[in-house]
């Protein structure tokens, strides 16, 4: 989307599609504390998820913000906020 601004300027606006998530990360390495791995927020994306393939791409997105493998990721609920 654009929006013409002062003196003829284009300027971008971008759409963000929120999701709220509750997912469980695992590296294979023993946490100290019960519970850090298992994490839930709020996640601004781009483009809307597709629905055939949410769930993949929601595991890829969240592997690569925390530096994992995306089978490292097992998401436990999600859903979009409107």
């Amino acid at each position: 989307m654009s929006r013409t601004g002062p003196r003829g300027r284009y300027y971008a606006l971008t759409v963000t599609t929120k999701y709220y998530t509750h997912f469980v990360t695992d590296a294979g390495k023993p946490r100290s504390v019960p519970g850090s791995n298992e994490w839930s927020g709020v996640v601004e994306l781009r483009e809307p998820l597709t629905s055939a393939r949410a769930n993949r791409e929601l595991r890829s997105l969240l592997a690569q913000s925390f530096d994992l493998d995306s089978q490292d990721i097992r998401i436990l609920h999600w859903a979009r906020l409107h």
